[in-house]
């Protein structure tokens, strides 16, 4: 099944099956995967078969759960940790391929409450286990955590923005914990269209994201233990559209990381059809638009109605449309004063060029765009494989700016 030239193993002929198979090997550096686990689970699946991948992962992911509750039972806290971690991640697979199976609602509620469970077991288990944060947002609160660092007195804090449909597991071990080793604060949500937000609260997307992130920002500065001079943030994958939308209104981080960077969502959406159906949209023909992609071969019609659910939208028509307004235009660029450091990855898969395209658009000198190569074994979105190099390239730009090298220098200390 395996093929392998540098980092683009193959392990499946279907994209989606292989990328998903390299991000999951790549959290082995983590430890929210093991390797072996991983590959004798995708021995098992069928190559294109996404009922397959889900009942593999699911399988994989009950084993492995069985594994960390009779560990706690018998006292052994950090093996309990450890395989609740790597089943919530394995819970996770299945979620994310939930409408290439019979029963997509039904996959997303079971496989789903068994990630909250593994993944909220695992927060207990830590030697400083986070506080729930149920932070303002409009009429409701946005769920999230507030991991805190150790020691006394004001500390940097890092806020994590995800993606269109990552888990706030993904974004603890290897981005999290990495800022947490530093001495950061840590700060993980789900905001609309996210998640919680969305699979338990039915809260879709926005593109305006200020009115999310501002908001997490007042709650956040609202700590004691909180520096507010030393406040950054971290954005992943569609979140590097939606951090440099907020930053443009919110300037209090004193730093940013996007990773990577995103001008135009719909540019990922418009590469998968064809020139026919581009005429459609266009062209506003709601009714044949829908009615061709009904007609489009399953792993695409997969992909977009999984990609859709978030929107809110009624059909895929009305979702294009929308997706359209998730743009970085010139005049939001030219309002972002905050430092950021761009990623830029060979072969990126879903926003080509365009973390590029961002870093041109913001004005100044207090920007970084930092590549990924082939070459280092960083190629592929968000460098899937690449999880030391990148914390590395991101904590170190951080540090300079907010993190304990900071504070030495603002105190005149040598370095």
């Amino acid at each position: 099944m395996t093929t392998a030239t540098g980092t683009r193993s193959t392990f499946f002929t279907e994209p989606g099956m292989n990328s998903m198979t390299r991000a999951m090997l790549g959290r082995v550096h983590t430890g929210a995967a093991d390797t072996g686990e991983a590959l004798t689970t995708i021995d098992r699946i069928t190559d294109g078969d996404y009922a397959s991948w889900e009942r593999e992962w699911e399988a994989t992911a009950d084993r492995v759960a069985a594994i960390g509750d009779d560990s706690l039972r018998r006292g052994h806290r950090v093996s309990a940790r450890g395989a609740l971690l790597r089943a919530a991640t394995y819970y996770t697979a299945c979620v994310l391929v939930a409408d290439g199976c019979a029963d997509p609602d039904a996959v997303i509620a079971r496989t789903f409450a068994a990630y909250r469970r593994c993944w909220e077991g695992y927060l207990g288990l830590l030697d400083e286990p986070p506080e729930r944060l149920d932070i303002p947002y409009e009429d409701t609160t946005m769920p999230g955590w507030f991991f805190p660092a150790r020691g006394e007195g004001p500390k940097p804090t890092l806020v994590v923005t995800n993606g269109a449909d990552g888990a706030l597991s993904y974004l603890w071990p290897g981005h999290g914990s990495e800022a947490a080793a530093r001495g950061y604060n840590v700060v993980l949500f789900d905001g609309p269209g996210q998640q919680r937000m969305l699979f338990e609260r039915g809260v879709p997307f926005r593109p305006d994201w200020e009115h999310v992130l501002t908001p997490v920002v007042d709650t956040v500065l609202r700590r004691p233990d909180v520096d507010p001079g030393r406040l950054a943030l971290y954005a992943v994958s569609q979140g590097g559209y939606w951090a440099p939308r907020a930053l443009a209104f919110e300037h209090r981080f004193a730093a940013a990381v996007i990773d990577g960077g995103v001008v135009d969502v719909t540019a990922a959406w418009e590469a998968v059809l064809t020139p026919e159906q581009k005429a459609l949209l266009d062209g506003g023909e709601r009714d044949r638009f829908n009615a061709a992609l009904d007609g489009a071969p399953a792993g695409t019609r997969r992909m977009l109605t999984w990609r859709a659910k978030p929107y809110g939208r009624p059909t895929l028509f009305d979702t294009y449309l929308g997706v359209r307004r998730y743009r970085i235009t010139p005049e939001l660029a030219a309002r972002i004063t905050t430092p950021v450091l761009i990623a830029d990855p060979d072969d990126e898969r879903y926003f080509a060029g365009q973390p590029e395209r961002l870093y041109d658009m913001l004005p100044g000198e207090k920007k970084e765009l930092v590549r990924f190569t082939e070459a280092e074994g960083a190629a592929g979105h968000c460098q899937p494989m690449a999880r030391a190099l990148a914390a590395q390239r991101f904590f170190d730009f951080l540090d300079d700016r907010v993190g304990l090298t900071a504070a030495i220098d603002q105190a005149g200390a040598p370095l």
